[in-house]
């Protein structure tokens, strides 16, 4: 009689690592993840390409409230109605826009609040990508090296809208089309409508 042979599965790094890396990209970068797209997006119109640091400090902030949430999911350690958790999404992007509109400023409290939003909103954001990540991870054994190569990815990619979102932003101050005020105003409105719309299709009580 044959013995039974037991494959354990192998631990591939680099592979795991390209896997996970575009996971996390294509979470920010999908076109179908205009929720995330749009926060980022207006969390950083406030700023010039000459606050890379500050813009830098932001995304991160953002990467670790998005990380723990999912750490904590992968865990299993909570669950929430996933219903909710897509209504109060579009509520944080609308929040950002709003701080936009009425204190714009890029220093001192205003930078503070900007900061405290990009790491509370990005626990939330996290769980709305919990449900999908827990059944993705539930048999994976290196957890911590999935969710990492993850998280560099969702960095990375938002690294590169605020690229694209402040190279816009200068293009149309040096060339006079638009002033700084007005751009952030203007911007800032169209995604609080876009997010309020969004928020009142995701309303719990009436799906």
């Amino acid at each position: 009689m044959l013995a039974k042979v037991r494959i354990i599965p192998t631990f591939k790094p680099m592979g795991d690592f390209i896997f996970y890396f575009k996971v996390g990209w294509e979470h920010i970068i999908s076109l179908s993840a205009t929720d995330h797209l749009y926060f980022i997006a207006v969390l950083s119109v406030i700023y010039q390409l000459s606050d890379w640091r500050k813009v830098l400090v932001l995304v991160t902030a953002f990467t670790i409230g998005h990380a723990i949430t999912l750490y904590l999911s992968a865990l299993d350690r909570f669950r929430l109605p996933t219903e909710w958790v897509e209504f109060v999404i579009p509520c944080t992007i609308a929040a950002t826009a709003l701080k936009n509109l009425l204190l714009p400023d890029k220093s001192g409290i205003g930078n503070r609040i900007q900061y405290a939003m990009a790491l509370g909103f990005g626990l939330i954001h996290g769980m709305g990508y919990a449900n999908y990540i827990r059944m993705m991870l539930a048999s994976d054994q290196q957890l911590v090296w999935s969710l990492f190569s993850f998280n560099v990815g969702l960095e990375i990619g938002q690294i590169f809208v605020v690229l694209v979102v402040l190279s816009i932003s200068w293009a149309l101050r040096w060339y006079n089309i638009i002033s700084e005020r007005v751009l952030i105003t203007l911007f800032s409105s169209i995604i609080l409508g876009l997010s309020l719309f969004m928020a009142y299709q995701r309303i719990p009580f009436f799906q």
